[in-house]
């Protein structure tokens, strides 16, 4: 479970959000510059300056009243970029593996393979290419593998549907569906398309100028 009860300072105001998940998808929807992004930054802990807590599964991952600020490559939490950031001159494979040290799940406490994860998202065939010989749906799917590969415990994704067209995203959303079903983590995901996030989210939170608004 995610716990997350913290503050930010915007220029234009201040984010305020307080919220649980459980293992479930929680929408975050709202205007541009609402403070949507901003949300999983933190979560992640790539923003600073924050005041509040966050724990997941019983850990505290930051406080500012008891100065932890846990960091990101140890917070166990998966995060898939608007953009996917995936790395032009590395193959699809060394994309994927980019997180785990040394490009090798051998350590135990790592329950799945790369041949497993990159199965699972039906891209195996495509594991020796680079970024620029895929499509924006193969993209949008490694870099989902590489946020699963360290197995998190968290999975937050930014619009990552918004630069599809609109076949391809009706078959994503099918999938990140079934993903989360699988996975059976905790799903924080930010878009601006209210019909996506009925479809995806178990719970919808609209934020209006970083003020939370709950719709369901």
């Amino acid at each position: 479970m995610l716990q997350a009860d913290f503050m930010k300072k915007l220029p234009d105001f201040e984010l305020i959000v307080n919220f649980e998940v459980d293992n479930e998808t929680v929408v975050f929807c709202g205007p541009s510059g609402a403070g949507k992004t901003t949300v999983l930054q933190c979560l992640a802990g790539l923003k600073s300056d924050i005041q509040g807590s966050i724990q997941l599964n019983d850990k505290t991952l930051f406080s500012s009243e008891k100065g932890i600020n846990i960091p990101t490559r140890l917070r166990r939490i998966g995060y898939v970029f608007q953009d996917y950031a995936l790395f032009p001159h590395m193959s699809v494979k060394k994309n994927v593996t980019y997180g785990i040290p040394g490009g090798c799940k051998c350590r135990s406490d790592y329950r799945l393979s790369v041949f497993e994860i990159l199965e699972m998202l039906r891209i195996t065939h495509l594991q020796n290419r680079l970024p620029t010989q895929l499509s924006g749906g193969e993209k949008q799917r490694v870099a989902l593998a590489r946020a699963l590969m360290t197995e998190p415990e968290l999975l937050l994704l930014d619009e990552p549907l918004s630069a599809l067209d609109s076949t391809i995203r009706i078959e994503l959303q099918k999938e990140l569906k079934e993903l989360q079903k699988h996975w059976r983590i905790p799903f924080i995901l930010v878009t601006h398309d209210m019909q996506e996030a009925e479809f995806l989210g178990d719970r919808i939170i609209k934020l209006e100028k970083g003020q939370q608004l709950k719709i369901f």
